[in-house]
């Protein structure tokens, strides 16, 4: 069944961001656009090259008004362990949510109840608190952080612009469509 314009789940999480411990809530995401990326478990292989993929881009998301989360089913206390032991790690400067109870792996519909740990998951969650793009991916395959904010963007600029479309590979400032009867059968 498709999450697209579902809203998120109700949630109070631990996270761990800039070295400290925090609360994060449904509250807290409502009002800004938000990325949820859900990834199995920390000291692991395939996660910390996703996790230094989107550290990379974080300031590019950020400009666009957004907050990435990475969840896993770790504790917050994990999470900074691990901050504190790889390299990798410590260059992430986004809220890592600690989710050992679920709550969000399964209110996003990715957790693997067998293992007690969370699918390859990417949510956007639009200010409402819907969510309007996911995508899960098998869990010995990373994802793309560039792909990731170019379909957000796509997708902030659809939401100001709801009379436009963007095609395929859309870019910031290419040209988008006009759905209209004059397009049918020209493209």
């Amino acid at each position: 069944m498709s999450q697209i314009g579902k809203q998120i789940v109700d949630f109070k999480v631990q996270s761990f961001q800039n070295n400290g411990f925090e609360e994060v809530t449904k509250a807290d995401v409502l009002g800004k656009w938000s990325v949820f990326f859900f990834y199995p478990a920390d000291f692991t292989f395939v996660c910390p090259t996703e996790l230094e993929d989107l550290a990379n881009l974080y300031e590019e998301f950020k400009a666009t008004g957004t907050e990435v989360y990475s969840v896993s089913t770790d504790t917050h206390f994990v999470h900074k362990a691990w901050h504190d032991t790889s390299e990798t790690i410590k260059k992430i400067n986004y809220p890592m949510l600690a989710d050992p109870t679920g709550v969000l792996s399964r209110g996003f519909d990715v957790m693997i109840e067998e293992d007690g740990m969370a699918e390859r998951g990417t949510f956007i969650v639009n200010p409402e608190g819907e969510i309007v793009s996911y995508e899960v991916v098998a869990g010995n395959v990373g994802r793309n952080a560039e792909e990731l904010l170019r379909k957000l963007k796509a997708l902030q600029f659809v939401a100001a612009n709801p009379s436009e479309v963007c095609p395929a590979k859309w870019k910031e400032g290419n040209e988008t469509l006009k759905p209209s009867i004059d397009l049918v059968g020209l493209i």
